[in-house]
């Protein structure tokens, strides 16, 4: 595990990634995070992602284990297993950490980590579909940003898709 004085692209479990929060906010750093299922990764993620880590020093991203995406999107989620969704996420400029967690909801994640702000996509801000981790980012003094949402993007959309125009015969 890496100290506050590096960091970058780590993927770690829940309390090194707690010890990792508490060393980098003590060292004054602001710590950013957010979560998802990052299925097939397409550009609302990476913006999401390039947006949310502008707001801070750090990005910490939350990733729902394979379990957790079939009960969440159905049969046949995930497309790409959690090892590998887990190693594209952190290797991107923006991720700083990511962490695989199996609930359906971050909010253990979200208490353990305590990060200054917690992000999501605009999709979530609609008065009837707040993330529930927001309550939890309330109860400490945090903040919640809801960035703008892509219309249009999302895996289900690329897997429809796909499901729609059969790829050419070679």
């Amino acid at each position: 595990m890496v100290g506050p004085e590096h960091y970058s692209g780590e993927i770690l479990n829940l309390d090194q990634a707690a010890i990792l929060a508490r060393g980098l906010q003590a060292a004054g750093r602001r710590i950013v995070f957010t979560n998802g299922c990052f299925d097939l990764l397409h550009v609302g993620h990476v913006d999401l992602l390039a947006r949310a880590r502008l707001l801070g020093d750090c990005l910490f991203v939350g990733l729902n284990g394979d379990e957790s995406v079939h009960l969440l999107k159905g049969p046949g989620r995930p497309v790409v297993a959690e090892q590998d969704r887990a190693a594209v996420l952190a290797s991107m400029r923006a991720v700083d950490v990511v962490v695989v967690f199996p609930e359906l909801t971050a909010e253990r994640l979200v208490e353990a980590i305590r990060p200054d702000i917690y992000v999501k996509g605009g999709d979530w801000d609609t008065g009837q579909k707040i993330a529930p981790e927001a309550a939890v980012v309330a109860s400490y003094g945090g903040r919640v940003v809801y960035l703008p949402y892509q219309t249009g993007r999302s895996t289900t959309r690329l897997l429809a898709q796909i499901r729609e125009d059969p790829p050419p015969r070679n």
